[in-house]
């Protein structure tokens, strides 16, 4: 297997970019496997826009690239995985793909502008809404205004996981930040808004949960027998419009 090389990186890239959990001389992009048939491509640390804008750059970059027909990117907050058939493809032959890829990134440019907005009706509090008073005793503010605040804001779509189509969302106002429970939900309805501590996002199916619930949507998030399953996709924005019932 081949050892990791010393690579031009792109003059623009934050190599100094560091905090205090990294360890002493760690920069990015750091290209490492991930097993036998899969190779890590970390852009940073930290919950960013930019490096988020970087995640999806690359991900577009990996798979326009026809490395090979079995190939599997995943993009994740802060990096992407890149999974290969090693029957078609070596380490070393990926590595080196994977490495001409990252030097292709050219400087993000904010794209906050221009990422597609997804806007989700939402019936807050109530039965609906369980843990709403919660989060409003928690944060010190009233029922309306732990609303206004949560839909006041497009949230930017950094990651899906957890469940088939759950979207992770960023951007949430501190002010109204609230812990996960102590114990979670044995069952949360599908369509189901929650926050946990700076995260916001959407349970698009029935299951268990541990996130605040302030609210819910009847859209349907995940159709697995469409051609695109889940309607909330990585890299676009989500709008929260509060409604007083389902449609």
């Amino acid at each position: 297997m081949r050892g990791l090389k010393s690579r031009p990186w792109p003059s623009w890239f934050p190599l100094s970019r560091k905090v205090k959990s990294e360890p002493e001389g760690q920069r990015f992009p750091r290209v490492v496997p991930a097993g036998d048939s899969a190779i890590l491509i970390e852009l940073g640390s930290e919950v960013d826009p930019q490096i988020s804008s970087m995640v999806f750059t690359l991900t577009d970059l990996i798979r326009d690239a026809g490395l090979n027909s079995d190939l599997e990117v995943l993009p994740t907050y802060r990096s992407v995985l890149v999974y290969y058939d090693p029957l078609v493809c070596s380490y070393a032959e990926m590595f080196d793909a994977v490495n001409g890829a990252v030097e292709g990134l050219a400087e993000p440019t904010n794209l906050n502008s221009s990422l597609k907005i997804v806007e989700i009706p939402v019936v807050y509090g109530g039965d609906d809404g369980p843990d709403l008073h919660f989060v409003a005793d928690h944060t010190g503010m009233t029922e309306d205004a732990v609303i206004e605040l949560h839909s006041g804001t497009d949230y930017r779509v950094y990651m899906l996981g957890f469940s088939p189509g759950f979207p992770y969302l960023g951007g949430l106002d501190e002010r109204i930040a609230a812990p996960r429970l102590k114990t979670p939900r044995v069952s949360v309805p599908a369509g189901s808004v929650g926050i946990a501590e700076l995260q916001t996002g959407v349970y698009p199916n029935a299951g268990p949960g541990g996130w605040r619930i302030i609210g819910r949507t009847s859209v349907t998030l995940f159709d697995v027998n469409s051609s695109t399953p889940s309607l909330i996709t990585p890299a676009t924005k989500v709008r929260f419009i509060p409604v007083d019932q389902h449609d």
